[in-house]
């Protein structure tokens, strides 16, 4: 079956990451790239993670500057091939704010029994999203 490449708006692109909870951060690890699975939440269009102490990504985005990051979520049917996938680019920060802190570690759980210590929000710059869909039909 062939499929059709959809692109999608900005818009459409978050509130589909905002409607799935496991993505994947994409960082800078000693000059090379460096890819981890995550769970996160969309407050308004930031992206918040959360991480634990030792975690290659909290020395990558503590400095004051930040570092760029890029994260990727999607949902597509392993078996049909049909789906969606959004990247954000962006910068990323880790929060040091007391209340904000603890404002995400209250709303977004970690999947794992790691202590997770850190927060950190990507601020999106560019949004991509693509939809794989079935071809209209042709009669």
């Amino acid at each position: 079956m062939q499929r059709h490449l959809s692109e999608l708006s900005r818009e459409e692109s978050l509130e589909l990451l905002g409607s799935v909870s496991l993505g994947r951060i994409v960082f800078t690890l000693r000059a090379l790239p460096a890819i981890r699975p995550v769970n996160h939440l969309l407050d308004d269009d930031a992206i918040i993670i959360r991480s634990h102490e030792g975690a290659a990504i909290v020395p990558a985005v503590a400095g004051a500057r930040g570092a760029v990051v890029a994260y990727e979520a999607d949902a597509i049917d392993p078996r049909e091939h049909l789906g969606w996938s959004v990247i954000v680019t962006g910068m990323a920060r880790l929060l040091h704010d007391t209340e904000e802190v603890a404002r995400y570690q209250a709303r977004l759980r970690p999947w794992v029994s790691t202590r997770m210590d850190h927060v950190i929000r990507i601020h999106p710059e560019i949004v991509t999203g693509f939809r794989l869909v079935r071809p209209p039909a042709t009669g």
